[in-house]
């Protein structure tokens, strides 16, 4: 008589569940991947945006960028513009040109409303915590804080 040679249903099932076992192990540890990759961009965003701000008021006399809203902000820091904040177009190095400070204001992942997302909103005191912008920019000292509802996220205003 010859022997089979195979694997027993025991051996299968000991090697499935050993499988299992590491799954468990390893499934949690890249489930909130995607929130910390998020945080993580979302920290780099408002980095970029605070630098740019100061490097706007640097070059403008200790002016903001203006706040009177969001199309204005945005075009602020992303046009050609004159010392006194006025736009201008691209000229030669040393004309008094500045400019542009981003290509495009970054998306807020933590909006609910992709259309609000990378939307700017201006005004004074604290930040509204309503999803209703990306961003909420502080005219009144050029903070400018993640808008994310608060119940999307709840540490959005640690950031």
């Amino acid at each position: 008589m010859r022997a089979k040679s195979g694997f027993t249903l025991v051996e299968i099932l000991i090697v499935v569940v050993i499988l299992g076992i590491l799954a468990a192990i390893v499934i949690p540890q890249f489930t909130n991947a995607s929130t910390e990759a998020k945080q993580s961009s979302l920290q780099s965003d408002l980095q970029m945006l605070r630098s740019q701000i100061e490097l706007y008021k640097i070059q403008h006399n200790d002016f903001l960028p203006p706040g009177t809203s969001a199309a204005a902000f945005e075009t602020a820091m992303t046009t050609y513009t004159m010392a006194d904040g006025s736009a201008a177009s691209p000229q030669a190095p040393g004309d008094g040109v500045y400019g542009p400070y981003m290509r495009k204001i970054p998306s807020n992942q933590f909006v609910a409303d992709v259309t609000a997302a990378a939307t700017v909103t201006p005004g004074t005191g604290t930040c509204p915590q309503d999803g209703s912008s990306g961003w909420w920019y502080n005219t009144a000292d050029g903070d400018i804080r993640a808008n994310s509802d608060k119940a999307f996220w709840a540490n959005h205003i640690n950031y």
